[in-house]
C-alpha cells in the first residue's frame, strides 16, 4: 500500500471507531474513478454541524497532528482541518455541509485497498460535483478523466442538478460548463 493510502486507511479508521460519516475525495478518488495520477496527500469530506463542531476539531487534532496553528479558527473560516497521519502524509478534512452531503455519504461505496481493508470512497458523480466547484486545472483534468473512464456509467441527472444548484448559490455558471465540455468531449 502507498504512504497516501495508508494515511487515509489509518484516519479512516479512526472515523469509523468514532462513528463519523465520511468519503475519501479527492487524487486518491481520482486513482479509482479517473486517470491514474501521482498524490501525495489523503483528502476527506466528514459530517460535521453547521455550529459547534469544536468538539469534532479537538477529537480529529488529538490523534493526528495539526498542520496550523489554531485548527479550532480554521475549521470556524474555512470548515477545513489540516493533519497530518502517523506516516507523515498530509489529511485534508473538509466539514461537509448538510444537504449535498448527506446525499454524498449515503451515495459513497467501500473501496477495498487491499485484501481485508476498505475504505469509504465518494461517488464518482460526487467527485466530478467536487472537481467542478473547485474549479482548479488540476480539477479539469481530473472531471475529464473521470467522465472518460466511467463514460455511460455515470448518473448524469444527479451530477446536472447538483452542479445546476451550487452554479446558482455561486453565481457562477462555470461549474457546470466544467462538467458538461469534458461529457462533450468523450
Amino acid at each position: 500500500m502507498n504512504k497516501p493510502l495508508e494515511a487515509a486507511w489509518e484516519v479512516g479508521q479512526f472515523l469509523v471507531a468514532h462513528h463519523i460519516r465520511h468519503a475519501l475525495i479527492g487524487g486518491l478518488a481520482v486513482q479509482q474513478w479517473g486517470s491514474a495520477r501521482l498524490t501525495v496527500d489523503a483528502d476527506f469530506t466528514i459530517a460535521a454541524p453547521l455550529e459547534g463542531s469544536a468538539d469534532l476539531v479537538r477529537l480529529i487534532t488529538g490523534r493526528f497532528p495539526s498542520r496550523v496553528a489554531d485548527p479550532q479558527a480554521l475549521a470556524g473560516r474555512a470548515r477545513m482541518m489540516l493533519v497530518t497521519a502517523n506516516n507523515g502524509v498530509e489529511v485534508d478534512v473538509s466539514l461537509a455541509l448538510p444537504g449535498y452531503e448527506d446525499e454524498l455519504f449515503r451515495r459513497a461505496v467501500d473501496f477495498e485497498i487491499e485484501p481485508g481493508k476498505s475504505i469509504r470512497l465518494c461517488s464518482a458523480e460526487d467527485l466530478i460535483i467536487h472537481k467542478a466547484v473547485a474549479g482548479r486545472p488540476q480539477d479539469v483534468v481530473d472531471i475529464e478523466g473521470v467522465v472518460l473512464r466511467q463514460g455511460d456509467w455515470l448518473d448524469v441527472a444527479y451530477i446536472r442538478r447538483w452542479l445546476a444548484e451550487f452554479a446558482n448559490v455561486l453565481a457562477d455558471p462555470e461549474i457546470e460548463q466544467r462538467f458538461e465540455r469534458a461529457y462533450r468531449k468523450r
